[in-house]
């Protein structure tokens, strides 16, 4: 996917994202950071067709995201949202089942495909011994593999997530990006995710993009991007970039 350029305003006086400029790599996983309000998830939400920029594009295939119809998009990419809902007695597999729509019709039963789909989402999320429980049963790191199941189901190329960490406690942050880890390295998928924490944008992204002030500052490989000058811009914080045998590269912040 391609970023050209990209002019988008909430309110039409105020531009949230200012020429926001980059390549999504096929088949990596990238990684968008940067402050508060700095427009990281209106960035992705441009990308994945939610805003229509008011100049620039994202193209897709050789095709501005905009001019794709909800169906053929959905058939591309599939995205999972920072937050979601759904009635509290929904059972996983039938939440996960929604991830089919956009291959049949609202009163279709689901066929062979769309049974594969769905199975093969819940095995990939290790949801299987869950399926018949209803979501409000779950924790909170088990409704958002839900959440990702529902979307895998899609069985899209590209994958979108939009801070899927928030709300979670370090075991499942870890888990669920241990499991992004897994699908991109598995099945190829081309991800993009928001995280807030520098240190797991690191650790699990193929490429990193810095943004500030609705702009894309620094874009590439973790050991290109992050650095105590990089960090100390966009952030105002300084820190010490370290690179151990046992850990990798890695920030220590020490003061503001």
């Amino acid at each position: 996917m391609e970023i050209n350029k990209i002019v988008f305003s909430y309110d039409k006086r105020t531009d949230n994202l200012k020429g926001a400029d980059g390549l999504i790599e096929e088949k990596k996983v990238t990684t968008i950071i940067g402050p508060n309000g700095c427009g990281k998830s209106t960035l992705l939400g441009v990308m994945s067709g939610l805003y229509k920029p008011s100049a620039g594009q994202a193209v897709l295939d050789g095709k501005a995201i905009h001019h794709y119809k909800p169906r053929e998009l959905a058939h591309k990419l599939a995205v999972v949202h920072q937050q979601n809902s759904a009635p509290a007695d929904i059972t996983v597999e039938r939440l996960v089942g929604y991830g089919r729509m956009p291959y049949r019709g609202w009163f279709e039963s689901n066929g062979e495909e769309d049974e594969q789909a769905i199975e093969w989402a819940l095995t990939c999320t290790d949801l299987h011994k869950k399926r018949e429980v209803r979501i409000d049963r779950l924790s909170g790191g088990e409704r958002q593999r839900v959440w990702l199941a529902m979307a895998l189901a899609q069985r899209t190329s590209m994958l979108f997530l939009d801070e899927p960490t928030t709300y979670l406690d370090m075991y499942y942050q870890l888990e669920l990006l241990e499991l992004v880890r897994r699908l991109n390295a598995d099945f190829g998928l081309t991800i993009v995710m928001v995280l807030h924490d520098i240190n797991q944008a690191i650790r699990y992204s193929d490429q990193i993009i810095a943004m500030k002030d609705g702009m894309i500052i620094s874009r590439g490989a973790p050991r290109d991007v992050i650095s105590a000058a990089t960090v100390k811009a966009i952030y105002g914080v300084d820190v010490k970039v370290r690179d151990e045998p046992e850990t990798g590269l890695y920030i220590v912040p020490t003061g503001i």
